[in-house]
């Protein structure tokens, strides 16, 4: 499917961009970079399956940035070029971070803005006085923008549906509808979706003219993540957390749970047993959340507990482990979550702490994602025979996945 011979000039981008790409240690392109490229610099609509860490900011980013840059507007106003819907705040703010980064040696410099909600309107709509070549958004508060005339779609050129599964399951249906009936037909569109469920298939059909079909199932250095598990009684499940953080001793750990309850009462416990801990959910603050993340990128925060708002899009660079304390409700999420390790040729570990109210919804994520994984049984956390005998796959060997 990709070409180990190929450069990143191979594929038609322009000096400043490959230079950059270099400065920014990017050595050749990934799979989905090789083949979404080419079919978007020549405005193709594409229609792309790939996994968690597969390249894909940088597959849809970078030809935008080109065609952008190399055919300049005739006037702005309040016009927006392209059109960039992310499910979350976090995951709005890395794609325009990464644009950014990537068009840094173009000049003049094109317009990124990124605009999302839990924080005031007003700043946002100051920075799209004059429009934007690129608008990193979130639906409900582009909404919110359309409705205070703070921006116009309707000369859009390129819309890019990033997550556009997150997007639908998150509930964005209504939304995503009303800013298609903004759109112009004539335009470039490029959805990017890591599975393709009915409701995704439905919107793509819609949305898409005669797209590029692209299914890629390689997730970056996925065989460079170490998957164990690990039975263990619900009430003692923190407990074995703690000593896995102290055997291992991580530079870093992500834990997921379900809840953002869980997520509060995890971090008491912890710190309760020395162990300091950061919450990442959907009840903090905008400015707690962007602080936390960034602590967290830069190594200042070792253990961050957060829900399957961290499980999507957010690259921690070098990231060595990370828990499922809970398993994800859907069986999709857990390589999401497990992804935010092993990445970039680093290798990672993923551990499951599973109850045996859990042992059949973990055969459901196995079956999902064709793994055969074996129960652990950590020295002092042993269960009763009687319960371990509900799981069956004890004998499978150990698997890299």
């Amino acid at each position: 499917m990709s070409d180990n011979t190929a450069s990143f000039s191979s594929l038609g981008l322009i000096e400043p961009l490959t230079r950059q790409l270099e400065t920014l240690g990017y050595n050749a392109p990934k799979g989905v970079q090789q083949v979404s490229v080419p079919a978007l610099l020549k405005g193709c609509d594409v229609k792309v399956k790939a996994n968690t860490g597969s390249g894909k900011t940088a597959a849809f980013a970078l030809p935008l940035l080109q065609r952008l840059y190399m055919t300049p507007p005739a006037g702005r106003g309040r016009k927006v070029r392209a059109l960039v819907l992310s499910p979350s705040r976090e995951l709005a703010m890395q794609v325009g971070e990464s644009i950014r980064s990537y068009g840094a040696l173009l000049q003049p410099k094109l317009k990124v803005v990124t605009v999302f909600g839990g924080v005031s309107v007003n700043p946002q709509m100051i920075a799209l006085r004059g429009g934007a070549d690129i608008l990193v958004a979130t639906p409900g508060r582009l909404l919110d923008l359309i409705s205070k005339n703070a921006v116009k779609l309707n000369q859009l050129e390129t819309l890019i549906l990033d997550e556009a599964d997150k997007l639908l399951s998150l509930g964005f249906s209504d939304e995503l509808a009303k800013v298609f009936s903004l759109l112009p037909n004539q335009r470039q569109t490029a959805l990017f979706s890591a599975t393709f469920g009915d409701e995704v298939s439905a919107l793509a059909s819609k949305v898409l003219r005669q797209p590029l079909d692209i299914a890629l199932e390689e997730s970056t250095d996925k065989a460079d993540i170490e998957q164990r598990v690990f039975e263990v009684a619900q009430e003692r499940k923190t407990q074995l957390l703690i000593n896995l953080i102290k055997q291992h001793d991580w530079r870093q750990l992500l834990v997921f749970a379900n809840a953002r309850q869980t997520c509060n009462r995890l971090q008491q416990k912890l710190q309760r047993a020395g162990i300091k801990t950061q919450v990442f959910h959907g009840d903090k603050s905008q400015g707690n959340r962007v602080s936390v993340l960034n602590d967290f990128r830069q190594g200042k925060l070792q253990i961050l507990i957060a829900t399957d708002i961290a499980a999507r899009g957010l690259d921690i660079d070098k990231l060595p482990a990370v828990v499922n304390y809970e398993l994800p409700r859907s069986p999709a999420d857990y390589v999401h979550r497990i992804g935010r390790t092993g990445r970039a040729g680093e290798s990672g570990q993923a551990i499951s702490l599973i109850c045996p109210d859990e042992f059949h919804h973990f055969r459901v994520i196995e079956k999902k994602h064709k793994l055969r994984l074996q129960r652990e049984q950590f020295p002092g956390f042993e269960l009763p025979a009687a319960a371990t005998n509900v799981s069956k796959d004890k004998k499978t060997p150990p698997q890299k996945g």
